[in-house]
């Protein structure tokens, strides 16, 4: 386990121990930050298009929030859908948990609304922030923290499940 896996999982972590304990945080934790997690991960990106992809999220999640507001119904999310799908390709958001998140208010009944906006605009701004630290222990550290987290052969032998 390389130490951007770790860090990403401690945040994760993080924020599902604080949307547990803290009532206003309930939305923190949402489903869709293990996607953006290993999107992040498992492609190389320029901080600018990471940056795109956040705030391609956000809006997603605020046009979903008001849209919840305005009318809760299956109509609604119909709509939802059509205008991030149509955001998704007009602004090449190259991240299909975009148009997961707009999709948080109809399933979460959170009572704070207001908070998931800013839940997915902190929740992605974190698991940047993770990602840019652990590059940065990654620099600073390299040799020692590989040979911490590097795999170590299994001391028996792998046997074919079918055997």
């Amino acid at each position: 386990m390389n130490v951007k896996s770790l860090a990403i999982c401690l945040y994760v972590v993080l924020l599902y121990w604080l949307s547990l304990h803290v009532s206003f945080l309930d939305t923190l934790f949402f489903p869709t930050i293990g996607a953006f997690s290993f999107l992040f991960l498992s492609r190389t990106y320029l901080m600018s298009e990471l940056g795109k992809i956040t705030f391609g999220a956000v809006v997603s999640a605020l046009i979903g929030t008001i849209l919840f507001y305005l009318y809760p119904s299956s109509l609604t999310l119909f709509v939802n859908a059509v205008i991030i799908i149509w955001l998704i390709r007009k602004f090449n958001w190259n991240a299909p948990p975009i148009a997961a998140v707009a999709l948080i208010p109809f399933f979460s009944h959170s009572p704070h609304l207001w908070a998931i906006p800013i839940s997915v605009c902190a929740a992605l701004l974190g698991l940047m922030g993770s990602l840019v630290l652990a590059e940065v222990l990654e620099r600073k550290f390299g040799h020692q923290l590989s040979a911490m987290f590097r795999n170590k052969p299994a001391a028996v032998e792998s046997r074919d499940i079918a055997s």
